[in-house]
């Protein structure tokens, strides 16, 4: 045999020398959940090693993540039912600390690059991403002013790029118009573009509180068996003024983070879900997996996948390893 691939597998510095894929702390963006009030670390059960955090507390974990080479964060709120409604008006009052965490956090580390929710959902007392109206279903049309608002909003408190998870129609245009016009025109959109209605979000619903009250978002989701919906949704959020397209979940959905990849020139984001997390976790904690070499093998897949920004659970665990 002339060629015999195992040749250049015999050492770990000959592997390293023809490795492909090198998934750094730069690729990786951590999720945080805020929560108001003081001294607050409180776990999510359902996704153990993550928490709910208090301003005072976090940024203490935003520091030490910046220590370790994590640069880009991307903020979740859990709003108390008093201050939702049926058109979320507190995403973008005086009055919302999920504002105030953002100004702080900028202010403390300007260097840190910062990711927002934008959607109704955390705020509405319906619990979906969209306008319910009185007949139950979700105006598309009507949720567009009040996402641009929330972005605005977003923008003014100092966030860097603005993250629209809604999935309504011409979300995008309508964000970036409303940036351009409130003079945010470096503000970027990172476009929850090929987000599907998946069975994977559960310990993140349970982290805000955001469950929807009645029925579900399949009418705005994408559905699971489709993957050519992907391309004509990213070509959309291009066309509209994206500057990041996302996919979500990751795992279940690597061929169509391969697709948008070979598809588009922007870069492509992949959201790796808490219920992708926990399934890994709770495998790791039965003994059945190990975590060190299956967490890093399943953030390399995502990568490899053509995921230039992986969003994960796993982001400061991974960031460690890389120190260690």
């Amino acid at each position: 045999m002339l060629s015999r691939p195992r040749r250049n597998r015999q050492s770990a510095a000959i592997r390293g020398l023809v490795q492909e894929t090198h998934l750094s702390a730069n690729h990786l963006v951590y999720p945080l959940f805020l929560v108001d009030g003081n001294n607050i670390k409180q776990e999510v059960s359902s996704l153990p090693g993550n928490y709910r955090w208090s301003l005072d507390l976090v940024l203490g974990e935003v520091e030490a993540c910046l220590k370790l080479g994590i640069q880009s964060f991307i903020l979740f709120p859990s709003i108390e039912d008093q201050y939702k409604d049926k058109t979320a008006t507190h995403s973008y009052s005086d009055q919302n600390f999920y504002l105030s965490c953002i100004k702080e956090i900028k202010s403390k580390f300007p260097e840190a690059c910062l990711i927002s929710d934008v959607a109704m959902d955390p705020y509405s007392s319906d619990g979906h991403d969209g306008y319910v109206n009185d007949q139950g279903e979700i105006e598309n049309d009507t949720t567009l002013p009040i996402l641009g608002k929330m972005a605005v909003a977003q923008a003014q408190a100092g966030i860097d790029i603005v993250g629209p998870s809604d999935m309504m129609d011409g979300r995008v245009s309508f964000i970036r118009q409303s940036l351009d016009d409130a003079g945010f025109t470096n503000t970027g959109i990172m476009s929850y573009t090929a987000k599907y209605a998946s069975a994977f979000y559960g310990p993140f619903r349970d982290a805000l509180d955001s469950a929807p009250k009645g029925g579900d978002k399949k009418t705005y989701q994408m559905d699971y068996h489709n993957s050519v919906e992907a391309l004509r949704e990213a070509e959309l959020d291009t066309l509209e003024g994206a500057d990041f397209l996302m996919v979500k979940p990751a795992l279940n959905y690597l061929d169509i983070i391969q697709s948008l990849k070979s598809a588009s020139d922007l870069p492509i984001a992949a959201y790796h879900v808490s219920g992708e997390c926990a399934m890994l976790i709770a495998a790791c904690q039965k003994g059945w997996l190990d975590y060190e070499t299956a967490m890093p093998e399943t953030l390399t897949a995502i990568h490899r996948a053509g995921a230039d920004v992986v969003i994960s659970y796993f982001a400061k665990d991974y960031a460690k390893r890389l120190k260690a």
